[in-house]
């Protein structure tokens, strides 16, 4: 499985409590761009409505060896390929009160490219703070056997 690109940013603004691996309805350049790395998941987000999953604000910049005739529109609305039972199971979690779908990141397994699709809990700012500081002492224990060890 390669990476093709992460939010980062999800992980700290959000308690992820639950993933989805979603397939992706692309275009044929869409795909050659990502496998050249081009994407962004800063702004995105994942919507179900009238019974289907679909990301917005994802940026797949355009092919750069592609026709210069059909210029595709980058953050377009892609459509989510999940099973219907998946979709109604995450709509109705996603529904209640302070829960967002979050894609966490793209990635091809085989030849097919998927999106990690988060359920999360947005957090507040001292949990945030918490998340730096556990993060901090972590790298210091770290450091510490490092050190140790030489």
């Amino acid at each position: 499985m390669k990476d093709v690109a992460r939010n980062k940013k999800a992980y700290y603004d959000y308690n992820i409590e639950e993933t989805y691996e979603a397939g992706i309805a692309l275009l044929g350049t869409e795909v050659k761009s990502l496998r050249e790395g081009k994407a962004n998941l800063k702004e995105a987000y994942v919507l179900v409505r009238d019974g289907e999953a679909v990301l917005l604000n994802c940026h797949i910049s355009p092919y750069s060896h592609g026709s210069t005739h059909s210029e595709l529109e980058p953050t377009r609305t892609r459509k989510l390929l999940l099973h219907k039972k998946e979709i109604e199971r995450i709509g109705s979690k996603a529904a209640l009160k302070g829960y967002t779908l979050l894609p966490l990141k793209i990635y091809f397994k085989g030849s097919r490219a998927k999106v990690l699709v988060g359920l999360g809990k947005g957090k507040r700012f001292f949990e945030k703070r918490d998340t730096i500081k556990e993060r901090e002492a972590r790298v210091e224990i770290q450091r510490a056997l490092k050190d140790r060890n030489q």
